[in-house]
């Protein structure tokens, strides 16, 4: 995501940190890499001149009283591109006495079905009662999608194969009180080329219908600077209330799109980027947080992010008993195994590293987490050919006395080499002394130096190149 951003800005901050003196040479040559990299990445020329003047002038002739220029450099570096990309708001549900609906629009080819389905998927995950409904009537293959993405991730959804009026399907749910015990509603909506007449009246007339309370504008990424004026206009027509950038892991426009959207809803009433979608699993999606995306990019990690989408590859019944668990302190092999699944559900080592502070540039293994799942069915079989008190309670094996006859014992039952029954316990080891500590850090709150320290400490390099 914007790679060749992120190694810009990293080569910016640390050209600023190394430097013995900031001279004019230095100050223009680092200008020259940052305006390169933000015009690659489309950010608009304007904001580029901007950010640039800035940077000249602090560097060359502002004196701030007890602060070193290089400090003050590089927070000023920091800052002005967290104002380039916007100030990110929270797209969160009313509360559980008050159904929340929310009706999604876009241009075709935006991603908008999936969205909806992804965006089902992590508020599902965090204990809602979701139902999906498909008013998406024009698109011959709309109705479909929509029902077989919800149905391989178990979520409820409403959809009329027959019926190709919006509003008659929409009266016709509701009607049978089908609607009334969920949480949140996310309604699919047709989509155009353009935002023509036809879809503004039909917008309208489903908005009105179903009293939504948000209205989601999808827009994919590689319309870049064009997201400006797309997100304005509807915000002139429909009155939107927040935005999904779809594709963010596959454009090179990206930059340009959320710093469009970010000088729209700065320059006008127009709102902010709400998630942002990073490929194409369900669970590529993630709350945009300026200074948590700047954070990544600078290489310094974004572990909030992390355990957000640990949680949206979690089944929400199986993070409860592992809490109890935890709680009792009490883990099996078994829950390594289920851990490890969830891991590798989250799109391989490539897609969270940079979230890990001090992992971007680590030299790990190419695929790591992905050649887990050869392990897993390995491990699995390891399991079933032990007793039921050596599953329970691997420590036992563990014992100077019995210890190596258990594992040559499991070894030879499962047709596995005693690496493989070491590796197992490893995992084990490293998981139960994860769960130790958790109950210092909550993803609901910003996670402090100390903390991210502790973490690095104790799950650093040696530890995940065990994977």
């Amino acid at each position: 995501m914007l790679e060749n951003l992120g190694q810009a800005l990293k080569k910016a901050t640390d050209k600023i940190a190394n430097a013995i003196f900031l001279d004019k040479n230095l100050v223009d040559s680092l200008v020259r890499d940052l305006q390169r990299a933000l015009i690659e990445a489309d950010v608009d020329i304007q904001l580029v001149k901007e950010l640039s003047n800035k940077i000249k002038k602090a560097a060359i002739n502002e004196r701030i009283k007890n602060i070193d220029k290089k400090e003050h450099l590089t927070k000023l570096l920091h800052d002005e591109l967290v104002k380039i990309l916007g100030k990110g708001k929270k797209l969160e549900l009313l509360p559980s006495s008050k159904q929340n609906r929310i009706m999604f629009l876009g241009l075709y080819g935006a991603g908008k079905t999936t969205t909806v389905v992804k965006i089902g998927n992590y508020y599902a995950k965090r204990g809602k009662k979701v139902a999906l409904i498909g008013l998406d009537v024009h698109r011959p293959a709309a109705k479909e999608q929509l029902k077989q993405m919800a149905e391989k991730i178990k979520l409820d959804y409403f959809i009329d194969m027959e019926e190709d009026n919006a509003i008659k399907t929409w009266k016709n749910f509701e009607k049978k009180g089908k609607l009334k015990n969920y949480d949140l509603i996310l309604i699919d909506t047709a989509g155009r080329h353009t935002l023509d007449k036809s879809l503004i009246k039909e917008i309208k007339e489903i908005k009105k219908e179903t009293k939504s309370t948000e209205t989601i504008l999808v827009m994919p990424a590689d319309i870049g600077q064009a997201a400006k004026a797309q997100a304005s206009q509807f915000k002139e027509a429909l009155d939107i209330s927040g935005i999904i950038i779809t594709r963010m892991d596959s454009s090179a426009k990206g930059g340009g799109a959320l710093t469009a959207c970010a000088e729209a809803s700065s320059d006008s009433e127009t709102p902010g980027i709400y998630f942002i979608t990073t490929g194409e699993k369900i669970s590529d999606i993630e709350k945009f947080n300026p200074e948590q995306f700047l954070s990544r990019l600078l290489g310094m990690g974004d572990l909030q992010t992390l355990m957000e989408k640990i949680k949206s590859v979690t089944d929400q019944d199986k993070q409860k008993k592992l809490q109890s668990k935890i709680e009792q302190g009490k883990i099996t092999l078994n829950d390594v195994i289920e851990q490890v699944k969830s891991m590798n559900s989250l799109g391989g080592f490539d897609k969270i590293k940079n979230m890990v502070p001090g992992f971007n540039s680590a030299k790990i293994p190419e695929n790591a987490l992905e050649n887990q799942s050869s392990k897993i069915a390995k491990w699995e079989h390891i399991i079933k050919s032990m007793t039921p008190q050596e599953r329970e309670n691997p420590e036992i094996f563990d014992d100077k006395k019995t210890g190596i006859s258990r594992i040559n014992r499991v070894a030879k039952g499962s047709g596995v080499n005693n690496s493989d029954i070491r590796s197992l316990l490893k995992q084990y080891k490293m998981l139960k002394e994860m769960v130790k500590d958790s109950s210092n850090f909550d993803s609901e709150k910003p996670m402090s130096q100390k903390q991210m320290q502790k973490l690095m400490k104790k799950f650093g390099k040696k530890k995940m190149m065990r994977f």
